[in-house]
């Protein structure tokens, strides 16, 4: 196989993806679905596609598709990855791959009896800040990693009704997913505290979910290589501009998020103390981050420019203008990633066994919070 046929299903946020796979040399055709008809005519309209279908369900009907990738509402994750797999699809779905354990173990459960292939599109783990950090690494530049952190902040008022009373630590994938990519290792264990009072607390309609006992969740995560880190996420009553910050100190240099979610981050080397002063001196300096162009094909490139626009706040504008330019520019990685694992019959870097930890650890979270910071062992997938 050299080229794979996909529909993607979900068109707000998902449409920029339509337009990527579009353009990917190893992409015959693309499909796009919808419940939302206009929407899915704008979108065929912008990228001349030519296959839109009427519900979930002709997708998966149609066997002459080998995969789909999912940017549909977070309930709705675990039953259609599944009902993917078993139709025989490779499946590809934004974050967070479920909202429970048993959801989580229901899909693992899926990939392993199918044989096909799932890649949960976390954008943190294909940001140029991600790449920069881990050439950091590689080049020895930052030493041993001693501790990292990240972070979440996003006000989700007038979001769709399905995020109210989302507990933070359940959409946290964004601040956790690089600690544990950089890690080398897995969470093995959680302790996390609920911090803050929600004013006006509200019950999902669909009343499915639990209703969000915090504003604030703060976790310390516990790996199983030694590594400990800390996650901070905030979705509702809290005045903080927007980021999906990540910070990771080694022995030799660091590296820190800029304080909104655009800004430059900063690079600390240090160095050995100076004849009779007491503690080492540092550099500090801010960074552009390079594009890394050349970890895709040459097709992407021109929706692969960090000055393109994307709104964060209402991603699903990422499709007029930059659709490709989401999230720091990870989208085209993170397509990129999906179809190179089904034509090379690989697992994408982002399996089922690494998604389900990241997304467990941030479940587990939220049940420590719940039990005032007790540890919760994560699960094994």
């Amino acid at each position: 196989m050299d080229k794979i046929n996909i529909a993607v299903v979900g068109l707000g946020f998902g449409g920029g993806f339509a337009g990527l796979y579009k353009y990917h040399p190893n992409v015959a055709s693309v499909g796009i679905c919808d419940l939302d008809a206009a929407k899915a005519r704008q979108t065929a309209d912008t990228f001349g596609i030519n296959k839109i279908y009427g519900d979930y369900d002709e997708v998966l009907s149609d066997r002459a598709l080998d995969a789909v990738h999912l940017v549909t509402p977070i309930p709705l994750h675990e039953e259609q990855t599944v009902m993917a797999l078993k139709a025989g699809k490779h499946c590809a779905c934004t974050v967070p791959m479920a909202l429970s354990l048993a959801g989580l173990q229901r899909i693992t459960g899926a990939v392993r009896k199918t044989g096909k292939r799932f890649m949960m599109m976390e954008t943190t783990l294909y940001t140029y800040q991600f790449f920069y950090i881990q050439n950091m690494i590689k080049s020895g530049e930052m030493g041993r990693i001693q501790f990292m952190r990240g972070s979440h902040y996003q006000d989700m008022r007038n979001w769709p009704d399905y995020w109210i009373g989302l507990p933070p630590m359940h959409y946290a994938t964004h601040a956790i997913a690089p600690m544990v990519a950089l890690s080398g290792s897995r969470i093995s264990r959680v302790h996390c505290f609920g911090s803050g009072v929600i004013e006006n607390p509200q019950q999902p309609k669909d009343n499915k979910a639990r209703a969000a006992s915090f504003p604030v969740e703060c976790a310390i995560f516990d790996f199983e290589n030694g590594m400990k880190a800390e996650a901070t996420r905030s979705l509702f009553e809290t005045a903080r501009t927007y980021q999906e910050g990540l910070f990771v100190y080694g022995s030799k240099a660091s590296f820190e998020w800029g304080f909104a979610d655009g800004d430059d981050p900063y690079v600390t080397t240090a160095f050995p103390p100076e004849e009779g002063r007491r503690g080492g001196t540092d550099s500090v300096k801010r960074v552009k981050m390079p594009e890394y162009l050349e970890y895709i094909p040459k097709e992407l490139w021109p929706h692969a420019r960090s000055g393109a626009h994307f709104d964060p706040q209402n991603p699903q504008e990422s499709m007029k203008k930059g659709f490709g330019s989401g999230h720091h520019g990870s989208h085209p990685h993170l397509v990129h990633e999906f179809v190179t694992s089904v034509i090379e019959d690989r697992r994408p870097h982002i399996d089922e066994v690494l998604a389900a930890n990241i997304t467990a650890a941030g479940i587990c979270a939220h049940e420590s919070a719940l039990r005032s910071g007790e540890a919760v062992t994560v699960p094994v997938f």
